[in-house]
C-alpha cells in the first residue's frame, strides 16, 4: 500500500520489543532511503538498521559523525513514514554529551525510531573496524545511557555499542559492556569481534539482549545469521551490504553506458517501471486521485441550478 494511506506503528519500540520476544533472532539489513527500507520490508524482513555509514555514503560524505542531528532526523522519518517495520538508528554518539543525547532521543523518537544506538567513542568517531579509534571515558557513556533512558518517553529500545575491543581489549569491552547494561541499556552492541569464538564469549560474559554487527571488510569474519543465533545473539545487522551492492551496480552501469552507448544490455538487471510502481503504490494514487476528483465533480453539480 502506498505510504501516504498507511498508518504508521503507534508504539515502533514496543513493536521490536515483541518481536524480540517471538523471535529468537532478527536479521536487520542496512537502509538508507525510504525506497530501499520499502524494499526490505517488501522481501520479508521485520526489522531494517538506518546505518550511519550508508547515510553518511549516500551523501557523499565519510562515516566520521559529521552528519548533524536534524539531518539524521529527518532521514529517519522519511523512512519510518513509508515502512512498518521497526527501525533501529545508529545515533553515532548521540550528538554530543549526556543533556545532549536526551535532546537526540527526543528527536529521533518522534522521528519513529524503534531503537537508538549510541557509541563509545569520541569525535570524530571512526568506522568500527578502522584502527586508530579513540574511546570516551566509560563513565562517561554511563552518562550518556542514563540520559537517554530517562528522556525516552516510550518503548524505544537503547542500544549501547562498545568499541573497546579494538582500542582497550577483549575484557575491557566485556567490562564496559557490564557497566552499559547497569545503567539500562536495552541492548549490548560489541563492535568488530574477531572471531566466532569471541562471539561467543562475550555472550556468555554479558547478560542482555545482544546485537552483531556483519559488515563486509572488516575485522570480525563472515558469519551466518545461524552462528550468531547458536552464539547467543538476538539481533544481527548488516549495515552497509545495500548501499555497497548498489554503488557497485551503479558503477558498473556506467560503465556500460560510457563503453556501449546504450542501457539495452543493463535491462535485465534492472527493477522495471511496472514492479518499482507495485513497491511504492503508484496506482492507489490513480486511485484516490480519480475518486476525489469524482466525489469533486459531484459536489458541484449538486450545486448548480
Amino acid at each position: 500500500m502506498a505510504f501516504l494511506f498507511r498508518e504508521p506503528l503507534e508504539d515502533p519500540g514496543a513493536a521490536l520489543r515483541d518481536l524480540m520476544r517471538r523471535r529468537d533472532i532478527i536479521v536487520a539489513p542496512g537502509v538508507f532511503n525510504p525506497a530501499v527500507a520499502l524494499l526490505v520490508e517488501r522481501m520479508g524482513f521485520e526489522a531494517a538498521y538506518l546505518s550511519g555509514a550508508a547515510l553518511t555514503g549516500s551523501l557523499a560524505m565519510p562515516d566520521l559523525g559529521i552528519i548533524t542531528l536534524s539531518e539524521l532526523a529527518a532521514a529517519t522519518s522519511y523512512i519510518t513514514r513509508v515502512v512498518r517495520i521497526p527501525i533501529i538508528v545508529d545515533a553515532d554518539t548521540g550528538f554530543g554529551e549526556a543533556i545532549n543525547v536526551m535532546r537526540t532521543v527526543r528527536e529521533l523518537e518522534a522521528s519513529g525510531a524503534a531503537a537508538i544506538q549510541i557509541e563509545d567513542q569520541v569525535l570524530p568517531k571512526k568506522c568500527g573496524h578502522l584502527s586508530g579509534k579513540m574511546l570516551v571515558p566509560a563513565e562517561e557513556m554511563v552518562k550518556k545511557i542514563i540520559a537517554a533512558v530517562e528522556a525516552r518517553r516510550r518503548e524505544t529500545l537503547i542500544i549501547a555499542r562498545t568499541d573497546a575491543r579494538g582500542v582497550e581489549g577483549f575484557d575491557a569491552a566485556v567490562e564496559r559492556a557490564q557497566m552499559y547494561v547497569e545503567a539500562g541499556a536495552d541492548v549490548i552492541f560489541p563492535e568488530a569481534l574477531t572471531s566466532l569464538e569471541e562471539f561467543r564469549e562475550f555472550a556468555r560474559r554479558v547478560r542482555a539482549p545482544l546485537l552483531a554487527n556483519m559488515t563486509e571488510f572488516g575485522k570480525t569474519p563472515y558469519l551466518t545469521v545461524d552462528q550468531f543465533r547458536d552464539a547467543g545473539y538476538k539481533i544481527v545487522i548488516f549495515p552497509v551490504t545495500t548501499f555497497r551492492v548498489a554503488m557497485g551496480a551503479v558503477r558498473e552501469a556506467l560503465d556500460i553506458l560510457r563503453r556501449e552507448g546504450t542501457q539495452k544490455p543493463l535491462l535485465d538487471r534492472m527493477m522495471t517501471r511496472q514492479e518499482f510502481y507495485e513497491l511504492i503504490g503508484y496506482y492507489e494514487y490513480e486511485k484516490r486521485d480519480s475518486q476525489v476528483a469524482s466525489r469533486a465533480e459531484s459536489l458541484v453539480r449538486s450545486r448548480r441550478p
